[in-house]
């Protein structure tokens, strides 16, 4: 009989990770620079705030960070602001992980959906999200980028994994 993989260590990123997790953002954000007039909103984020808010998660891999994962509660959903996994460190399930960690903190808040939204020149992340049971709501701009808005409605067989 197989093992079953272990799950990928994810815990609450600290004051410390935060170079670590500035330069996943960059690294793993940087081959859309060409793309767009300006760079993504990740690479503008504070992460230093949103770390002491408590908002980013960080996924570690043989002993290193890497990959992260920000996380805004609302009312009725959770908002899935950023996912980002380092280049290094792509192709081993560790986003898969992340996501799969932001739906059992939004069934664990008792919250029905995971939303969230990505840069419509960001077409390789609009495949995978599709793939992981995301449903684009609609598109528009925000902020001077365009956007497609995306949700998952969770049910309980999505909080059991």
């Amino acid at each position: 009989m197989t093992p079953l993989p272990e799950r990928p260590a994810i815990r609450a990123a600290r004051a410390a990770d935060v170079p670590a997790i500035e330069r996943i953002v960059r690294r793993a954000y940087e081959l859309y620079l060409p793309r767009m007039d300006r760079p993504p909103a990740p690479m503008l984020a504070d992460y230093r705030s949103q770390v002491a808010e408590g908002s980013v998660s960080v996924v570690e891999s043989g002993g290193d960070v890497a990959g992260v994962l920000v996380l805004i509660p609302a009312a009725d959903h959770l908002f899935l602001e950023n996912v980002a996994v380092d280049p290094a460190h792509q192709g081993k399930g560790l986003g898969r992980a992340l996501v799969a960690f932001a739906e059992r903190q939004a069934a664990l808040a008792g919250l029905g959906e995971l939303r969230l939204y990505t840069n419509a020149v960001m077409v390789e992340n609009v495949r995978l999200y599709e793939h992981l049971g995301f449903e684009e709501t609609h598109r528009g701009e925000e902020e001077g980028y365009r956007r497609i808005f995306m949700v998952k409605r969770l049910s309980g067989k999505a909080a059991a994994r």
